[in-house]
């Protein structure tokens, strides 16, 4: 048998045991499969990490030669049994080291036949080691519910309570730093593991309707699994807390019956999480089968937002959603509605009934009102075919909003509805509204507008040499839902930056799409330099298309965007002129460098979305290194100081000194920020830098085509004091075709100007007419058009600023590559 490669050098001596007060931080899972006769078939990226062996030194081989003891002492399996084994184990490292490794073996079978060994092991990281008493301890275990573990960021188990190593048949430590997935390899596993990633992404709390189980045992019924996020004082997601427990409680308590008595207890395990479908299911779980033999809860569709009506009209058949349904038997065969489906109760049956009159009622199933919603309704046909005698039909009302009806029949037990049921019934659904009431939307729609919102927000800030920038977006954490905040940098021409904020007024999915639409045209109008005055104007009337937009496909006057702010900002590092307009956004903050802080003041401007006023800018200039905060108003609306109060703090968290730009955020954030934010906060924060005389040199030119090749001479001249001779040939064309068409169709003054950047060559020709060129395709025998084609093919990008003298036409060429 071939042996593995003899490590170099003589074995060291074992290494001394860790520290007990210490915990490594796992970063990595080795994995292999090991045939039933003991051949390494599958060996990972991470086990070569971990042992030191590639992939092609070790498949093939005896697994037992990876082992720095005897097989026959290492591998007894223990309990439970032949799928799952696990221990600590001696192996021999490459380079001859002796590692004691915990590992986590599982039995596969597959369907033609072969049985092989699954081998998982957590992979520590070698520097970063974290302390096991420390206080992602102390947050877990006063947020979460038993049994319980705790995962961090990258989904690895970093603790487990007794009752979860009870439910898996695991001890902690050979579950720590292992993926859910690795520990239990089951379908069940893996989307709990999609689960909790989205858990981290979006920082609010989910449920899987499952519970892992070990290998070998049938699932155990009856359980849900709470997934919530475990934040640090700074408000961050650093892990996830997976708490499983039975969702309608033991099997002898099913078995009673639902007394008043019982009211408080059974209200008590409802609404348990934010998700209206799960609020309804654990309403059926309480009154199925201790108060009903089936029930179902509809709500309506569209669920009311806001100050909507108050309940459905009389007599009007009535659209629904069929939220939840739950029956003593298997599948709920009386429900012809399955759980997610739209339906429609018809006038006079009982459901449409009871949403009219906002109030509950006991019928006998021989009543006409049943009778006569019965032949109108296919879905009332389990009334006949069940032997139903007996249904309560109760309203979901919260807060004077009507949000859909619920649903108990009798048909195995004999006994009839009484009034004391209604009334426990109505106990039970008031309950039930209200958590769906004052919860965010359905979370499917609260994480599509979150995932709509990032994918509109910029995912990193571009590097530029006028501005270092940093970021944060914060989501609310209340009732509202998200909003539409959002910010950008924006390059522009001529070494220009321009930095927005702004506050699409509303909330959910309406108002991220309304600040994708608005981030988008002022990109597009930014991209043409106009001034932030103008492009304030023209933003204020697609708010105002938008709004009129809205009230044609909705049928009703809307408010739309108005209301919606903006602040845009430009600033030039040559002059170091920084020029400001606003519409109803809060001013940006200015920080000198000696460490004063100020508003900018910045004419207020109205909202957009009125239309009919005008949009005044502030031009001031500003020291290099001066900082200036952008922020929307949801930094400034806590709930625990006024508006004063804020700026103060704001101020004094921006002028303390920091060490980067994103030190200085998370500063603002936790000063500012003392609980989860009611409305969503937008920081950018930028500090400003100059381009001084040696990076920028300016020529006028005499309006005389004798004096283009001159101007090509000074332009190569120049680049060879900057050392940029590789860029000479194409800046000579560029110059020359931009000096040209000043000569021929501008008027003077005229003046070229060439700027150095980091990474870029900027040539700028202005003079003082407002025509722009554009660029046409030339035909055969033309003896001219094709320079401004010519620029176009050979600059990185090119364009006109218009300005209050005239017009710049600019090129720009990358110095990279």
């Amino acid at each position: 048998m071939e042996q593995l490669p003899t490590p170099p050098g003589e074995r060291p001596a074992a290494a001394a045991e860790p520290s007990a007060s210490p915990e490594p931080v796992y970063r990595a899972t080795a994995t292999a499969t090991i045939s039933e006769l003991g051949i390494v078939t599958e060996w990972s990226e991470d086990a070569a990490l971990l042992l030191g062996y590639a992939p092609s030194e070790v498949v093939g081989l005896p697994a037992a030669h990876l082992l720095a003891d005897a097989f026959d002492e290492v591998a007894r399996p223990t309990p439970p049994g032949p799928e799952r084994w696990s221990g600590t184990v001696a192996l021999r490292h490459r380079d001859g080291r002796r590692l004691e490794q915990a590992l986590l073996a599982h039995r596969r079978t597959s369907s033609d036949g072969p049985t092989r060994w699954f081998v998982v092991s957590a992979v520590a990281g070698e520097a970063a080691r974290a302390p096991r008493n420390g206080p992602l301890s102390e947050w877990a275990f006063a947020q979460s519910p038993f049994p319980l573990a705790i995962f961090d960021e990258d989904l690895r188990l970093v603790r487990a309570n007794t009752g979860m190593e009870r439910a898996l048949s695991l001890t902690e430590a050979e579950m720590r730093g292992l993926r859910l997935s690795d520990i239990v390899p089951d379908p069940v596993s893996e989307a709990t593991g999609r689960t909790m990633r989205l858990v981290l992404e979006t920082g609010e709390p989910q449920y899987v309707d499952a519970f892992v189980h070990p290998a070998g045992t049938e699932p155990e019924h009856g359980w849900v699994t709470s997934l919530a996020p475990l934040r640090d004082p700074d408000g961050r997601v650093r892990a996830v807390s997976m708490a499983a427990q039975h969702a309608a409680g033991s099997e002898e308590d099913q078995r009673q019956p639902l007394a008043p008595d019982d009211a408080a207890s059974a209200v008590a395990r409802i609404g348990t999480t934010q998700d209206s479908a799960r609020t309804a299911q654990e309403l059926l779980e309480v009154a199925v089968p201790r108060l009903a033999d089936f029930a179902f809860v509809d709500l309506l569709d569209p669920l009311p937002r806001g100050n909507g009506p108050s309940a459905p009209a009389p007599a009007t058949p009535v659209t629904v959603r069929r939220t939840a349904a739950r029956s003593v038997l298997r599948g709920q065969p009386e429900s012809r509605v399955s759980v997610g489906e739209r339906t429609t109760h018809p006038p006079f049956s009982p459901p449409a009934d009871c949403l009219a009159a906002g109030r509950g009622a006991v019928y006998g199933t021989a009543d006409p009102g049943v009778a006569r919603g019965a032949v109108h309704d296919p879905g009332a046909a389990w009334i006949a075919d069940y032997g139903a005698h007996s249904m309560m039909v109760v309203p979901l009302r919260a807060q004077g909003t009507t949000l859909g009806v619920a649903l108990f029949g009798r048909h195995q037990r004999s006994e009839p509805f009484r009034p004391k049921d209604l009334w426990l019934a109505e106990e039970l659904t008031n309950k039930a509204a209200s958590s769906i009431r004052n919860a965010p939307r359905h979370p499917r729609e609260h994480t599509s507008t979150m995932m709509l919102q990032r994918s509109m927000l910029p995912r990193s800030l571009p590097a530029h040499s006028a501005l270092e920038t940093a970021s944060r977006y914060l989501p609310a954490g209340g009732e509202a839902g998200l909003g539409g905040d959002w910010f950008d940098v924006i390059p522009l021409s001529g070494a220009r930056v321009a930095l927005v904020v702004g506050d699409v007024v509303g909330h959910g999915i309406r108002a991220s799409a309304t600040m994708g639409r608005l981030r988008t045209a002022v990109r597009t109008l930014a991209d043409v330099d106009l001034p932030p005055d103008e492009l304030l104007t023209h933003l204020d009337d697609l708010v105002i298309h938008l709004s009129a937009d809205e009230a044609d496909r909705d049928g009703e006057e809307t408010a739309g965007g108005i209301g919606t702010t903006c602040l845009y900002v430009v600033y030039d590092p040559i002059t170091r002129h920084c020029t400001a307009a606003r519409a109803g956004h809060p001013p940006p903050v200015v920080i000198s460098p000696e460490g004063s802080a100020y508003l900018l003041d910045v004419p207020a401007g109205p909202p957009l979305g009125l239309g009919g006023l005008p949009f005044e800018t502030v031009e001031v200039e500003l020291p290099e290194w001066s900082i200036l905060a952008l922020y929307t108003d949801g930094l400034l609306q806590a709930r625990d100081h006024d508006i004063d109060e804020a700026l103060d703090s704001m101020f004094t968290a921006l002028v303390r000194p920091a060490a980067t730009l994103d030190a200085v955020c998370d500063r603002v954030l936790t000063t500012l920020l003392t609980h989860p934010p009611d409305d969503d906060v937008a920081l950018l924060v930028a500090r400003t830098r100059a381009l001084h005389a040696d990076k920028v040199v300016v020529w006028d030119v005499p309006p005389d085509p004798s004096v283009v090749g001159q101007a090509r001479r000074d332009a190569t001249d120049q680049l060879t004091a900057w050392g940029l001779d590789d860029a000479a040939f194409v800046t000579e064309l560029v110059v020359s075709e931009l000096v040209t068409n000043a000569i021929r169709y501008g008027e003077p003054p005229i003046q070229l100007r060439l700027i150095h950047e980091d990474t870029s060559l900027i040539c700028e020709v202005s003079d003082a007419s407002g025509t722009a060129p554009h660029m046409r395709r030339a035909r055969i025998f033309d003896e001219g058009g094709r320079g401004l084609l010519l620029v176009a093919q050979l600059a990185q990008r090119w364009g006109t600023r218009h300005t209050a003298f005239g017009k710049t036409i600019w090129a720009e060429q990358s110095l990279i590559g």
